[in-house]
């Protein structure tokens, strides 16, 4: 399968750069899939499993939560707010981040600001759960 250059870096710096045949992640109006020859291109990423298939076929999973993601003349840049991947999420602490979630929003009395941050939290939470299975 054809390949195209990808980087995927986030604030605290570049995480991945190489060739890949495909990267799936959702983008604030649904999934993506980016392949090669994939026109120019750029969105906002939204809170989702991800995934990278490189050259020799290997399929590397990854929770992403928010950022941007541009195809530019055949090459791939994914700038993300987090980007972790499958094998380096801590499921039991991703476990107490959905507990922690769940608890605050079984209060009396929240405001709005703190259902949203507590949904927030709980769906940061589930998508790790969900991507190291």
């Amino acid at each position: 399968m054809t390949t195209f250059p990808l980087r995927i870096g986030t604030p605290d710096g570049l995480l991945f750069e190489g060739n890949v045949e495909r990267v799936m992640c959702r983008s604030i109006t649904g999934d993506l899939a980016i392949l090669a020859g994939h026109t120019n291109f750029c969105t906002a990423l939204g809170m989702g499993a991800a995934y990278v298939v490189l050259e020799d076929g290997t399929r590397k999973d990854a929770a992403c939560i928010g950022g941007m993601i541009t195809m530019m003349d055949g090459a791939c840049h994914l700038l993300a707010t987090t980007w972790e991947w499958a094998d380096d999420i801590d499921k039991n602490r991703a476990e107490a981040a959905k507990k922690k979630a769940e608890e605050i929003l079984a209060r009396d009395n929240l405001t709005d600001k703190e259902i949203r941050l507590a949904e927030a939290k709980l769906h940061r939470a589930l998508v790790r759960i969900g991507v190291k299975g």
